[in-house]
């Protein structure tokens, strides 16, 4: 919008410059040919009548202006029919003396200075733009990987400087393009004010006519040019205050990253606009960035190309899905697909600022905030969701440094390290000889079999294990297991080279020799494609997902991951080993290595696969000992029960032993009542045992 806005006022200084020099050379003519004066003089009087046809793009409606020239012409055109030849030839000369100082010089002055000002600005401008696309160019394409502090603080520098330099530039661009306004009307209207002067001085034989008709005439248009001047120093005053307010204010905006906590992330967007690069395929393996305008409208993702008077379509991002990727080494990427899954789009950030408030507000309009009256409010209510999407997979020391547990309780089964073995207690493994680890004649599987619906020898068939849509921000359709395993959700690119069977899982070098056998079979049969999934770690699982479509292709279960490790030397390769029941011979188990490429992130999943075993670890002791506190709280009750049982028998047999004793003093003579009431009391007391009975006796 503001190069539009800037085309605009371009056109009007190209317009003004045409106009300006047709109307020099109609002085010109006055100045240089006395002969040619009546002719010049018409013609000047004819280019201000046509004033009014001028479609200058800005200025185009000011009446005053128009009227004012239209007068002028009328009166050229009388002073042009009274030129006399008997004139003196001194009268001439002063005539073009005058001509020179009054009417030639201003707009002599204004042709070579401002209007050569405007265009050396252009120059500049555009050399300044030239140079901040090429240091924003070279800032996007620092690595995030092998970060040289050096290099990327030359680079910094370099774009702030020139984002510095191309601010300035244009600010003076502007401000001399509004001045171009001001000055176009005094470089008119002075040379014209100088001519009629010099004519009113020439012509002694009309001056008196003339005088008191112009008299007046001019004497206003003399206070108007004051008055177009004052107002033009009082603007160009306060333009350079802006100035120098805006360089102060801008300065932290110089910077491509500006820091966050100075300048919030507005995670409540449903509009959002400014640029991105834009990652293009020209290629099966190569690509190119180009740097476009984006801004939403409504529920459409739209770009504008640099000349462009409006901007294209991109993709419909109702009920999309956006995601943070690691893209070609570069920061700041996220990838926006479509809901049918056959469009996608990947799109690079200038800063963290700006990544973060693109997804949320892509975010915010695929679940149709915007349509809703209070969109912001409702934005809110989903900013936790997109958070799991601008935040980049974190390191294994940075997120769950609370839950590494020590050496002393570290399960058998977990591994955190890189290469997921247990150090010596394994040693006596690696004197294992190749072919005990793969058998020689073992198949190799090289792409992922139906990925929609074929499982895993052993793998659970549930219908939310495969062909189901993965929500990359970790939202759940109410599944509990699903809540869970928002501890860890981590994603990471990977391309799956092949997977066979395996003899042991016990040794990294399984993974290793499985890694030379498939790398080697890809190479004697020129097998070179591999398919790219994204990879999610969680607590509970690692799944192969789709990444255009988002459906899991593949889940193994975490507690049948017993082995994980990256290549010795090349850290892009890693593999797992999946424990799984059948196999080429049933009822047995048998164990898979999956080998993987990535984007230099081997560690760093073996890091998340082992951290997830970790906290599940974690969670299963947990949940046993909620068991056992469950359990040794039902004992406790249980226990209690029995004694409050027991001491409401031994509290009845008190009141019954009392009972038995006061009914036995007053009947002492009658022998039957006193059976009636052992026979009583035995009933009750049934229950007693040994005791109760010897108690009963002596009584009795």
């Amino acid at each position: 919008q503001t190069r539009s806005l800037l085309g605009v006022f371009e056109e009007d200084a190209a317009a003004i410059s045409n106009y300006i020099n047709q109307l020099f050379q109609a002085m010109h003519r006055i100045y240089d040919a006395q002969n040619e004066l009546s002719a010049a003089t018409h013609l000047t009087s004819k280019l201000l009548k046509e004033y009014e046809k001028q479609r200058f793009p800005l200025g185009g409606d000011d009446e005053v202006m128009t009227s004012t020239l239209q007068q002028f012409a009328k009166v050229i055109d009388e002073a042009s029919t009274c030129i006399s030849l008997t004139l003196l030839i001194s009268c001439h000369a002063v005539l073009s003396t005058q001509l020179a100082d009054a009417m030639m010089f201003p707009i002599s002055q204004f042709k070579e200075r401002d209007l050569k000002e405007i265009l050396t600005l252009k120059e500049v401008f555009q050399i300044a733009s030239n140079d901040h696309d090429a240091a924003i160019t070279r800032y996007s394409r620092l690595s995030k990987r092998r970060e040289n502090e050096k290099i990327k603080a030359e680079v910094t520098e370099d774009v702030y400087t020139s984002r510095k330099k191309q601010h300035q530039t244009m600010m003076h661009y502007f401000c001399a393009l509004n001045t171009l306004q001001y000055k176009k009307k005094i470089a008119m209207l002075e040379p014209l004010l100088g001519y009629m002067q010099a004519q009113i001085s020439f012509f002694k034989m009309g001056s008196e006519n003339l005088t008191e008709q112009l008299e007046e005439f001019l004497t206003n248009i003399g206070t108007s040019v004051q008055n177009v001047r004052r107002e033009m120093e009082c603007e160009v005053e306060n333009m350079q205050q802006t100035i120098e307010d805006l360089e102060v204010a801008s300065d932290p905006l110089y910077l491509p990253d500006p820091d966050t906590t100075k300048f919030p992330v507005h995670r409540n967007l449903t509009r959002k606009a400014g640029y991105l690069n834009a990652r293009n395929k020209t290629g099966l393996v190569s690509s190119s960035w180009e740097r476009q305008f984006y801004f939403t409208q409504g529920g459409n993702l739209m770009s504008q190309a640099r000349g462009d008077v409006a901007g294209g379509l991109v993709m419909d991002i109702d009920n999309c899905s956006v995601m943070a990727v690691d893209c070609e080494d570069r920061r700041y990427c996220f990838q926006i697909t479509s809901f049918d899954g056959k469009k996608s789009s990947i799109l690079q950030a200038e800063s963290k600022k700006d990544y973060e408030e693109w997804i949320c507000t892509i975010n915010n309009i695929s679940k149709q905030i915007y349509l809703s009256e209070n969109p912001e409010e409702i934005a809110a209510r989903v900013n936790q969701s997109a958070l799991e999407a601008v935040t980049p997979s974190p390191s294994f020391q940075q997120r769950h440094e609370s839950m590494r547990p020590t050496v002393q309780s570290r399960p058998p089964a977990a591994r955190t390290s890189s290469t997921g073995s247990l150090g010596s207690e394994s040693a006596a493994l690696f004197a294992l000889s190749l072919d005990s680890l793969v058998a020689p004649d073992t198949p190799i599987q090289f792409d992922i079999i139906s990925p929609v619906s074929e499982d895993l020898p052993g793998q659970a068939k549930s219908s939310g294990q495969l062909g189901r849509r993965t929500n990359p921000f970790g939202e759940s359709g109410g599944s509990k297991s699903e809540t869970e395993d928002l501890i860890l959700h981590q994603l990471f690119i990977v391309r799956f080279l092949g997977s066979m069977e395996v003899k042991s899982d016990e040794s990294p070098d399984v993974v290793y020799e499985t890694m030379r056998q498939i790398l080697a079979a890809r190479a004697i049969h020129n097998i070179f494609r591999m398919t790219e999934s994204h990879l999610l770690v969680t607590c509970d699982c690692l799944k192969l997902i789709d990444p255009q479509t988002q459906v899991t292709r593949l889940r193994f279960p975490l507690p049948s991951v017993v082995l994980y490790a990256t290549h010795q030397e090349n850290k892009r390769l890693f593999g797992f080993v999946l424990r799984t029941s059948g196999g080429r011979v049933e009822s047995r188990q048998t164990s898979v290595c999956y080998i993987f490429e990535s984007n230099n992130e081997g560690e760093k999943i073996c890091d998340s696969v082992g951290l997830a075993k970790q906290i599940a670890f974690h969670a299963e002791l947990d949940r046993k000992a909620s068991e056992k506190q469950k359990e040794i709280d039902r004992v406790k009750e249980k226990q209690q029960k029995e004694l409050n049982k027991q001491k409401q028998i031994e509290k009845d047999l008190e009141e019954q032993s009392r009972l038995i004793a006061a009914s036995s003093r007053p009947n002492q003579s009658s022998g039957e009542g006193q059976f009636v009431v052992l026979s009583s009391s035995q009933s009750e007391d049934s229950d007693l045992g040994d005791d109760g009975k010897k108690k009963r006796e002596s009584e009795a």
